[in-house]
């Protein structure tokens, strides 16, 4: 596996000047948005500055603050495959409305009051389209079919975006819209990458709770997407496993970079900290 454990190269620093109207697109750990502090909002309000952003959120933590019922572990179910994901009900889709108009309003203030004009959108709203879910799943030790809604994306209309300039963000729920029109939830890495995709982003970062993958216990400061599939599969974990699925699906959506960390946006960008998975 050739991987690369020591610091990766900075990028060019004109390369952003060069395409302005090219958008980073950001995922935001629902987990993750109460520790980002005000220096990591600022530098990111810097990047919104100069790039357009897409901004794409989870709500993990903040919906099992809402209820103590999205901490119990039959609120998660596990399909044939060991895949994990939310049981989702109608019920369920607008408490995650709930929560992600508390986490928009959250972004918009912090960014908004540094310069950057956030507009909040939902995927629903014509943006994401999901395809067909898994319909069994295991439920108190039996495999049973149940109607979950969720569904991985399948198409994205950059359309409702609008015009993506420097100065502005848009922050996008990742909820989609299967082939009947219903509402479903879709996991937020895989949909950032296949917004990155759509708006012809080059590069995708990924904002979690740790600093770096780890292979072997050693921090992975760089590595090609063939290897990061092959410890996907037989190595990574939980929410790991997700982002790596994620990134290797953004490049094959075009994206040039995906970076995973928890640092300011400018510092994983530039390959000071951080994981950066690239096309080889």
């Amino acid at each position: 596996m050739s991987t690369t454990h020591s610091q990766a190269a900075p990028q060019e620093a004109g390369a952003a000047d060069t395409a302005a109207a090219v958008p980073v697109v950001v995922k935001l750990g629902g987990s993750t948005l109460d520790d980002l502090d005000g220096a990591w909002w600022d530098d990111l309000a810097e990047v919104g500055r100069r790039r357009p952003l897409v901004l794409v959120h989870g709500w993990s933590k903040p919906l099992k603050q809402l209820s103590p019922r999205y901490s119990d572990p039959s609120a998660v179910l596990r399909d044939r495959y060991g895949n994990q994901s939310r049981w989702t009900t109608p019920e369920v889709i607008e408490d995650i409305k709930t929560v992600s108009a508390r986490l928009g309003a959250q972004v918009t203030d912090r960014l908004s009051g540094r310069g950057v004009a956030v507009e909040r959108l939902l995927g629903s709203d014509g943006i994401l389209a999901a395809g067909p879910a898994e319909r069994w799943w295991w439920h108190n030790r039996q495999l049973v079919e149940l109607d979950n809604l969720v569904g991985p994306v399948t198409g994205v209309d950059p359309g409702p975006l609008g015009d993506l300039v420097s100065g502005s963000a848009r922050l996008v729920t990742p909820l989609a819209r299967d082939a009947d029109g219903r509402e479903v939830n879709s996991d937020a890495d895989r949909a950032a990458a296949a917004l990155a995709g759509a708006t012809g982003a080059e590069d995708l970062v990924l904002v979690t709770d740790v600093a770096h993958l780890l292979i072997d216990g050693e921090p992975v400061r760089r590595i090609g997407a063939a290897d990061a599939a092959a410890f996907r599969d037989r190595g990574a974990t939980g929410g790991m496993r997700k982002k790596l699925r994620a990134a290797g699906e953004a490049l094959e959506h075009g994206v040039q970079r995906v970076f995973i960390g928890s640092a300011p946006v400018t510092d994983l960008l530039a390959g000071r900290t951080g994981t950066v998975v690239t096309r080889s």
